[in-house]
């Protein structure tokens, strides 16, 4: 086993909690926990907290990725026995409390797992390499580079083959992600390009939704699906329901009824799997790779190890399945954890998890939104405000929350966000040019 963490002091008389992933579930543990008598390490691939509901629109040229992201130096600064190492976390050790990462290992009291999770390809790899996903700033960077180079080469190639695959895109999965994507590069097809690229016929620019279901938005009633549909349909969003991607190859999609699709842009936001860490027994994993939890979120036969939102899998009568893979869950299931760690040590009993479902909401492009709350239905303009109004105020730093509203009131009243810029990363040099 590799040498300990460096430059993490001795925890002292105080008990250590070890929490791995920045998400929102992990942020609030952290946040709540200021102050308490234990000694805080957060462990994160990254050096900032991330804001994933709206990545689509950093892809789509909507805001900046720095709007979203907020440094967890920032966030903590003043805290007191808090510390934050990047690494990544590479495996528990139950039976000695203790974590190895990629820059040594470190002994813990309570773990607690908030990695979140990744794109699912369902074991196709040709998705997986030649597709887009869109779960990190990185990717949606990289999204963003590939839709408007595609203009550039459609501009600049005579093939009309060829620039009828750069100018089709193809989303696979009508889940919110799915669905917010669609409007946002119908919004683009509508009021951006047209102006940026005169010498190109838009006209020929198609947007395909591709999901396996009956309906779109499936988590949501039968009515919000159906208004979904017909308003994506007004923006011109090409729809194949019913239907699974079988093969991409060489920009030919394959679907399941033998139709195929050209497009040298497919976005594959069709599931999710949780970044559970290795260690623990078999029977730990369940479903999408989810770590079993009981309703205090421990993991199944360990009390000091806890497992919260998208990586829990915690079964009930209500939720067969386990929770839905989004954010209020990890919320609420951060709020019952901090309570149930200070019930630990005061030996109190432990509060079981009750799920609080707050309702569910998608944006489907400009004015209109869908938003589903415990008894109330609605959509068009005031779902869209209310969206906005709850994804602002979700952003973590009142300078964020400033940018995005900036960003959000100069794209509503001029119809032309100004991010439309291809920034790559720096080519390493090859031998011949050294």
């Amino acid at each position: 086993m590799t040498e300990q963490i460096t430059n993490i002091p001795d925890k002292g008389n105080k008990k250590r909690v070890v929490i791995v992933g920045g998400g929102f579930g992990g942020l609030k543990i952290a946040r709540k926990l200021k102050g308490q008598h234990y000694q805080m390490v957060l462990l994160d691939k990254n050096n900032y907290h991330l804001f994933q509901p709206l990545l689509y629109q950093v892809a789509t040229s909507g805001i900046e990725p720095s709007a979203i992201s907020f440094p967890f130096r920032k966030i903590f600064k003043g805290y007191k026995d808090f510390h934050i190492r990047i690494c990544e976390v590479q495996q528990v050790h139950p039976e000695s409390k203790m974590i190895t990462t990629s820059i040594g290992t470190l002994e813990y009291d309570y773990l607690i797992i908030a990695t979140g999770c990744y794109t699912n390809y369902f074991g196709n790899n040709q998705m997986a390499k030649h597709t887009m996903s869109l779960k990190t700033t990185a990717e949606a960077l990289h999204n963003r580079n590939q839709v408007l180079e595609s203009f550039e080469k459609a501009l600049n190639t005579g093939d009309m083959k060829e620039r009828r695959q750069l100018m089709t895109f193809v989303i696979v999965g009508g889940g919110a992600t799915g669905i917010e994507l669609s409007g946002a590069l119908a919004e683009m097809r509508k009021y951006i390009l047209p102006h940026d690229y005169p010498d190109l016929d838009i006209s020929m620019m198609r947007i395909i939704l591709v999901d396996g279901g009956s309906r779109l938005l499936s988590a949501f009633s039968e009515q919000s699906s159906e208004e979904v549909k017909k308003y994506l349909t007004r923006l011109g969003v090409e729809m194949r329901l019913n239907q699974q991607v079988k093969s991409y190859e060489d920009n030919i999609l394959g679907l399941s009824d033998g139709s195929t699709l050209e497009s040298s842009n497919v976005y594959w936001v069709a599931g999710v799997r949780a970044n559970s860490l290795s260690g623990f027994p078999a029977e730990c994993y369940g479903p999408g790779n989810r770590l079993k939890v009981n309703v205090y979120n421990q993991v199944e036969g360990f009390n000091t190890i806890f497992a919260i939102g998208d990586t829990a899998l915690m079964m009930s009568d209500e939720y067969p399945k386990g929770h839905p893979q989004v954010v209020q869950p990890a919320i609420q299931q951060a709020m019952n954890l901090v309570k149930n760690l200070k019930n630990i040590e005061t030996k109190r009993p432990l509060t079981a998890f009750k799920y609080h479902n707050k309702g569910s909401m998608a944006t489907i492009g400009r004015n209109n939104a869908v938003v589903e709350l415990q008894k109330i239905r609605f959509g068009g303009f005031p779902a869209w405000a209310v969206w906005l109004f709850i994804h602002l105020m979700s952003i973590v730093g009142v300078k964020n929350r400033l940018f995005i509203f900036i960003d959000w009131m100069w794209s509503y009243f001029s119809y032309d966000p100004s991010l439309r810029l291809i920034i790559k990363a720096k080519p390493t040099l090859s031998e011949e040019d050294t």
